[in-house]
C-alpha cells in the first residue's frame, strides 16, 4: 500500500508566494486521492504493489493493460507530488540559487542561471493544459528543461527529476486565478536549492 508522505513543513510555511489554505487542499485532497486511486487500481495485482513507485512507473509498459493508465496518472500524481513537497522550504531558510557541481551543469546547458530561470519558467508557464514544468537529468548526465502533460512523471522518458514545478490549476488558482505566471515567478522564492543540490550529487553515486 503506497501512502501520503508527510509534509515537511505547516500549510503556511510558504506564505505569501503559495497560500495556506491551496497547501492544505492540495496535500490533503489531491495528492491523497492520488494515493487511493493508485492503491485502488493495485488491488488485484499484488504482484505490482510491492514494487517501489519508481520501479512502478519505470515499467509502466508491462503494467496490466486494465489498469496502465490509472497507474500512469495516479502514480505520477503520487511521485510528482511527493517530490515537488521535497524541493520546497520556506523562504528564510534557503538560499536564492544553486552552487557547486549543479550549478556549473545548468551553466554549462543555458548559459547562467539567470537564463536558466527564464527558460524554466517559460517552459513551465508555456505548457498547454495542466502539467509540470521541470530541469531533469538525462541517461549520459546532461540536463534538460522540459515539461510533461497532465502527471506525467520525466521516469516514464527515461529521465531523472531534479526540479519541478507543479502548474495544474489546483496549485495555485486560489490565489493567482489565471496568473500563473505571477505564481511561477514568486514559486522560485520557496525552491529548496540545497535539497536539489542533494539531489544532483545522488546521481552521480
Amino acid at each position: 500500500m503506497f501512502t501520503l508522505p508527510k509534509l515537511p513543513y505547516s500549510y503556511d510555511a510558504l506564505e505569501p508566494y503559495i497560500d495556506k489554505k491551496t497547501m492544505e487542499i492540495h496535500y490533503s485532497k489531491h495528492h491523497a486521492s492520488y494515493v487511493d486511486n493508485l492503491n485502488r487500481a493495485l488491488e488485484k495485482f499484488p504482484e505490482w504493489q510491492k514494487l517501489e513507485l519508481n520501479e512502478l512507473l519505470k515499467r509502466f509498459n508491462e503494467v496490466p493493460e486494465e489498469i496502465r493508465i490509472t497507474v500512469r496518472n495516479n502514480g505520477g500524481g503520487h511521485l510528482n507530488h511527493s517530490f515537488f513537497w521535497g524541493i520546497m522550504k520556506p523562504k528564510s531558510q534557503g538560499k536564492r540559487e544553486p552552487a557547486g557541481d549543479l550549478k556549473e551543469a545548468i551553466e554549462k546547458t543555458c548559459g547562467d542561471f539567470s537564463s536558466f530561470k527564464e527558460l524554466f519558467s517559460k517552459t513551465a508557464i508555456s505548457q498547454f493544459g495542466s502539467g509540470w514544468g521541470w530541469l531533469s537529468l538525462k541517461e549520459n548526465g546532461e540536463l534538460l528543461v522540459h515539461s510533461t502533460p497532465n502527471q506525467d512523471s520525466p521516469i516514464l522518458q527515461g529521465l531523472i527529476p531534479l526540479l519541478g514545478v507543479d502548474i495544474w490549476e489546483h496549485a495555485y488558482y486560489l490565489k493567482y486565478q489565471n496568473r500563473r505566471a505571477e505564481y511561477v515567478e514568486n514559486w522560485w522564492q520557496v525552491v529548496n536549492w540545497e535539497k536539489i543540490e542533494e539531489n544532483y550529487e545522488k546521481t552521480k553515486n
